[in-house]
């Protein structure tokens, strides 16, 4: 018989950094859209602000799933997949934000 393992507060450290993530992710959202729609709403700008909302909204449904595992007592490791997709809206929204600046 195996003895049920004490996580200890690692599983809220790591649900208050999944959250600290998405706020900011969001606040890059929110800064890019707004950096794209200053100057007019091109349809190059109408573009790059969706693209940013995809990538957040996709990252949202990452961050989401894996905060609500955590609450568990024996929660799942990480799928590889949401690992990726995290990682790559993540590298998106950093592309993006770039992208408006010049």
């Amino acid at each position: 018989m195996t003895a049920d393992r004490d996580p200890g507060l690692q599983p809220e450290r790591t649900r208050l950094a999944w959250r600290r993530t998405t706020l900011t992710a969001t606040v890059v959202a929110l800064l890019a859209g707004r950096q794209a729609l200053h100057s007019g709403a091109t349809p190059a700008a109408l573009v790059a602000v969706a693209l940013s909302a995809l990538a957040w909204l996709g990252f949202l449904l990452v961050a989401h799933r894996r905060v609500s595992v955590l609450g568990v007592a024996r929660h799942e490791q990480f799928a590889p997949r949401g690992a990726l997709t995290a990682a790559l809206c993540t590298v998106a929204l950093a592309v993006f934000a770039a992208a408006m600046l010049f």
